[in-house]
């Protein structure tokens, strides 16, 4: 068997047990609960292919996306960025903020929007990684705590002025001139299919997405800042002795993390509200960091795993309609899904290292012979 083709398969066993293991044990739960398994896949996979539902997926599936790459940026460095979720929230705020505030002409307002919520994202996950390098504060702390003084304490304060004197649930800032906003995609889509219904849009986030992970591959695999980055995540001591700082790498990894990280609500931003308001879409951050860990950490992969995860959720709705199953069972499938391929993707890693070990006592008895 090819080399290439060994690890390939490999690489696809994992994730491909994971999601069959949570079909089975799905199944089994399902079947506890006196609900026919085989009805409810079915109602989900008849739903979650209809041309409106899955314009809904790649729409769900996009910040998704965003996030895990953000997350995926961290975890090649060996850093658990936690606080996607705190670094994407600042991000969306102050740039709805920032663009709801100015008009510019056509694309600058946009980009000026895209660009304060990097530089937000970059600043927030930046201190982070400041207290690591300077005071030797664990990320994973610093990243939680941060992610609770930037939802309970200064997206809470600062949104007060924008409260429309009808209570605090109507908060959100100043609506985002159609300069600043992304058009849709529906034009691309129907040049190949029929309109689509239900008013449904394609967000042009997809589009924000797609380069993002070009961005993230160019850099992880064909940059001297990717391999240095990957090289101090599987070996710091090597790293370092090689030339490559260790400080240094922590900030840049995650500052990049952050500013990726502040994408992620662009598709509530500037697609669907024009603002941040109480509607914005809380837990991303946190859903990224299982999007990446399925993904592998890589643009393809964390790219099907956003599909997986947004498809489970766009098609859970159709159960409570049907009355096939429990909308909930969704969630103890991505649950399974990410337990079983954190196993799958331990005991892959068992198997490259002893195939690894293998050759190289097949080297050294080569030459000593």
């Amino acid at each position: 068997m090819p080399k290439d083709f060994k690890t390939l398969m490999l690489t696809v066993a994992a994730p491909a047990t994971a999601v069959v293991f949570a079909l089975l044990f799905s199944s089994l739960v399902l079947l506890l609960a006196g609900s026919n398994p085989i009805d409810a896949f079915a109602d989900m996979l008849e739903y979650g292919t209809r041309l409106e539902v899955m314009v809904d997926i790649l729409n769900r599936a996009v910040p998704l996306y965003i996030s895990g790459i953000a997350a995926a940026v961290g975890f090649r460095m060996n850093l658990f960025n936690i606080g996607v979720e705190g670094q994407y929230s600042m991000g969306a705020f102050f740039a709805a903020a920032a663009g709801g505030a100015i008009v510019l002409p056509g694309f600058l307002h946009l980009l000026f929007i895209l660009v304060v919520a990097m530089v937000v994202g970059a600043l927030w996950a930046g201190l982070a990684g400041w207290l690591k390098v300077a005071r030797g504060v664990n990320e994973v702390i610093s990243t939680i705590m941060l992610n609770f003084i930037a939802l309970g304490g200064v997206i809470a304060a600062l949104i007060v002025p924008w409260r429309d004197g009808e209570g605090s649930l109507n908060s959100g800032t100043k609506l985002i001139e159609d300069s600043g906003l992304l058009p849709d995609l529906n034009w691309l889509l129907e040049i190949f299919t029929r309109d689509i219904g239900k008013s449904r849009e394609l967000s042009g986030a997809l589009v924000l997405a797609v380069l993002v992970g070009i961005f993230y591959h160019l850099l992880i695999n064909r940059s001297r800042l990717g391999f240095d980055l990957r090289a101090s995540g599987m070996n710091p001591m090597a790293a370092k002795a090689g030339g490559v700082p260790p400080k240094q790498m922590v900030m840049l990894a995650m500052v990049v993390s952050g500013a990726i990280a502040g994408l992620v609500g662009m598709v509530d931003i500037l697609s669907r509200a024009g603002r941040y308001d109480n509607n914005f879409t809380p837990g991303l951050g946190f859903a990224g960091i299982a999007v990446a860990l399925l993904g592998r950490n890589h643009a393809v992969g964390v790219a099907f795993s956003a599909l997986l995860f947004a498809f489970l959720s766009a098609s859970s709705s159709i159960l409570q309609i049907t009355g096939s199953a429990s909308p909930e069972i969704v969630v103890i499938m991505q649950g399974i899904i990410l337990l079983v391929a954190v196993i799958a993707y331990e005991f892959v890693n068992r198997i490259k290292e002893r195939e690894v070990t293998r050759l190289a006592s097949l080297a050294v008895e080569g030459a000593d012979a």
